[in-house]
C-alpha cells in the first residue's frame, strides 16, 4: 500500500452540454470515533515508541493504515501474534470479551480505541443477553464490529444480514426478541429489515436509542441531496469500509445516474466523465480530507473547477482519548478529539 496519497491523475477536459460543476457533500470524511482511534495510535507511538501493535485495521482505510505503518504501527489479525507485554490497540470497530481476555493472558498493555457509539451497542447486547432476550443483530457477518457485538451477546445473538434474511430468520420466542444493528449500515435498508422483522414478530423490541451512528446517518442524508442533482457521484473510501460502500448504494438509489467508490484519485476513469455536467463528491467516515482534496484537483484538470458545498448538517462531536492513554499521558495532551461537526459534545471513556 502507498505511504502517501498518489500523484493526482490528470484527465482530459472534454466538452459537455452546459457548465461543469462539482457538488461537495457535507458532512463527509472523518467522524469523531475514527479521529479518536487514529489519534490514539499516534499518541501511543509518541508515548511508548515503536512498535505499537494494532488488532485489525484501526479504521477501514488503506491510506490511514499505510501512514500509521510508516510511523511504526504493526497491524495483526489476532492477539497471539503480539509479543507478550507489548502495547496493543483495539480498533475502532470493537472487540469481543474473549479478545480482551486473550490479551490479558498475554499480559499485553491494551488500549481500547473502540468507538464509544459501538461500545454503547456492546452494552445493550450484554444487558439484553443477561435478560435472556433473543437478539437479532442487523449487520454483515464477518465484519469486525458485528463479531465484537455478537461476542458481547453470546449465544443469544443471531445475525440478520439483509431484509431478505428477515423473512426467514427463526426465533425461539417471538415475544422475547429485540433488534440491534451495526453502526455503519444504510439507514433505509436497516429500517426495511426492521419492518420485515416486525411484520413477523409484532412484539419486536427496539433498542433504547438509535444504533446507527450520527456520522453514518449524516453522510447518507448529504449524499441523498447531492445525488438528486448529480450525473455522477464519486465516493472516496476503501472497499472494506461499510459506510463508504453504503454511500455508493444510497447515491444510486436517490438519483445519481452513476456512482463509483475510489481509494485514490488516480482510479478515476476518463469515461466516467463522458457527458457529465455535475459530479457529486463525498467520502466515508474513515477518510482523511487530503484524499478528497486530491479528488477535487483531478476533477479540476477535467474542467470541473466550480465547486459548491452542499451542507445538510453541522457536527460538533468530541470524544476523549482512551482512558489507558489518558492515564499514561498525564495532564499533557489528553484533550478530546473531534471528527466532523455534529450536535452536542460527548466526553466518554
Amino acid at each position: 500500500m502507498p505511504r502517501v496519497p498518489r500523484v493526482a491523475a490528470v484527465l482530459e477536459d472534454r466538452p459537455v452540454e452546459g457548465p461543469k460543476r462539482v457538488l461537495l457533500a457535507a458532512p463527509r470524511g472523518y467522524c469523531a470515533g475514527v479521529d479518536r482511534a487514529v489519534v490514539a495510535v499516534e499518541k501511543a507511538l509518541e508515548r511508548y515508541g515503536a512498535p505499537v501493535y494494532v488488532r485489525k485495521q484501526i479504521v477501514h482505510n488503506k491510506h490511514v493504515v499505510s501512514e500509521l505503518e510508516a510511523r511504526g504501527a504493526i497491524f495483526v489479525e489476532e492477539v497471539d501474534e503480539v509479543p507478550e507485554g507489548s502495547h496493543l490497540v483495539f480498533s475502532a470497530h470493537g472487540v469481543s470479551p474473549m479478545v480482551k481476555e486473550a490479551a490479558a493472558e498475554r499480559q499485553l498493555q491494551a488500549i481500547d480505541a473502540t468507538c464509544p457509539l459501538v461500545t454503547k451497542v456492546h452494552r445493550e447486547a450484554t444487558r439484553f443477553a443477561k435478560q435472556n432476550r433473543e437478539i437479532l443483530l442487523i449487520g454483515h457477518s464477518g465484519h469486525e464490529e458485528v463479531e465484537g457485538t455478537a461476542g458481547h451477546g453470546g449465544d443469544r445473538v443471531t445475525v440478520v444480514n439483509s431484509p431478505e434474511e428477515a423473512d426467514t430468520v427463526v426465533v425461539e420466542d417471538p415475544d422475547n426478541v429485540v433488534w440491534l444493528s451495526q453502526t455503519t449500515l444504510s439507514v433505509d435498508e436497516t429500517m426495511e429489515t426492521v419492518n420485515r422483522l416486525r411484520s413477523r414478530f409484532p412484539n419486536l423490541q427496539n433498542p433504547p436509542s438509535d444504533d446507527i451512528c450520527y456520522a453514518t446517518q449524516n453522510r447518507q442524508v448529504a449524499i441523498k441531496k447531492v445525488a438528486a442533482d448529480a450525473d455522477l457521484v464519486i465516493v472516496v473510501g476503501s472497499a472494506n469500509s461499510s459506510n463508504s460502500v453504503r454511500l455508493v448504494e444510497v447515491a444510486l438509489q436517490h438519483g445519481a445516474k452513476a456512482a463509483y467508490r475510489i481509494d485514490y484519485t488516480d482510479e478515476i476513469k476518463q469515461e466516467w466523465l463522458d457527458g457529465v455536467q455535475t459530479v457529486g463528491v463525498t467520502s466515508g467516515a474513515s477518510v482523511p480530507e487530503v484524499l478528497v482534496r486530491q479528488t477535487l484537483e483531478t476533477l479540476a484538470s477535467a474542467g470541473y473547477t466550480d465547486v459548491s458545498e452542499v451542507e445538510t448538517a453541522t457536527e460538533d462531536l468530541m470524544f476523549s482519548l482512551p482512558k489507558e492513554l489518558r492515564r499514561d499521558l498525564g495532564d499533557c495532551d489528553t484533550g478530546g478529539v473531534r471528527g466532523g461537526r455534529g450536535k452536542g459534545v460527548r466526553d466518554r471513556d
